[in-house]
């Protein structure tokens, strides 16, 4: 949120750095809250084919070379939705999706159609999709898509989800920043929503892990993510690249011994702030 308002803080000639909005958030009650999880959508113990872990280890550099996959729950008009999702590993653009009412394996094909509908030109062996064992992604017809695509296929251990931690982590995402917002939404179009939130996250939302760049800008506009190479693992790290890293010409983040108060702002530089932003202010 910081890069998104940092434009009116200038502006504003509010001196304000990351670290001390997110005290200023928490203090006001505005930070986004975990909430527990209610459903389980694995299920691994089953009689098909498991396959192992190709990724740990893995130094991801480009897009669409390692394609995660996981499954999540949404509450919309009373009832329980599943969705899946098909994230690109090195932009984190959600690049499949379905919204479905089941937990079954044509629902999670679905999902996989339209990533290959939308990614084309794909050099075959050139992609690892990874997943969980549940019983979506080993049934025959999950499989046998990405085999007919010469795609590499990789799975987690057992009841090891941090294997699939970004997967994991951009299902927390939808979930605490926008999914339990709907919860209590009725008459509405799942689909559309889901859409719209989808669209937001890809277009959108910047992430730090990208150098404050959207999942879009990294996948299909070419930006580079980031100085350092993403490595998978167990739990995934950042190994620096062998070239030096550009230095900060200087500290966006520090806040000078000469801070404007935010109460100090006038009204017509309050008004010119967007909603959101006033509503944080006007609560200090």
């Amino acid at each position: 949120m910081y890069p998104l308002i940092e434009r009116d803080l200038i502006r504003l000639k509010i001196k304000i750095g990351r670290d001390k909005l997110f005290d200023l958030l928490r203090m006001n009650g505005l930070l986004v809250s975990k909430r527990k999880r209610k459903f389980f959508t694995t299920q691994s113990h089953h009689w098909l084919r498991k396959y192992q872990n190709l990724v740990e280890n893995m130094v991801v550099s480009r897009p669409n070379q390692l394609w995660v996959s996981d499954i999540t729950y949404v509450e919309l008009n009373g009832e329980v939705m599943y969705l899946y999702l098909i994230t690109d590993a090195y932009s984190q653009k959600i690049v499949g999706w379905n919204l479905s009412q089941d937990l079954k394996a044509e629902s999670a094909l679905y999902a996989l159609n339209m990533a290959f509908l939308f990614q084309k030109n794909i050099v075959d062996h050139s992609l690892v999709h990874h997943s969980d064992r549940g019983v979506q992604y080993c049934s025959y017809d999950y499989t046998d898509l990405l085999k007919k695509k010469n795609v590499w296929i990789s799975m987690t251990k057992p009841a090891s989800p941090q294997e699939n931690a970004i997967a994991e982590r951009v299902n927390g995402i939808l979930k605490e920043e926008w999914l339990v917002d709907i919860a209590g939404e009725t008459n509405a179009y799942p689909k559309k929503y889901i859409s719209q939130i989808i669209k937001i996250y890809n277009d959108m939302r910047p992430h730090e892990g990208l150098g404050n760049l959207t999942p879009n800008q990294v996948h299909d506009k070419g930006f580079k993510r980031h100085d350092t190479e993403r490595v998978i693992g167990k739990k995934y790290n950042w190994k620096k690249k062998t070239e030096p890293i550009k230095a900060r010409s200087e500290n966006s983040n520090a806040i000078g011994p000469n801070d404007y108060s935010l109460a100090s702002c006038s009204s017509a530089e309050l008004a010119s702030a967007s909603s959101w932003y006033c509503k944080i202010i006007e609560t200090l």
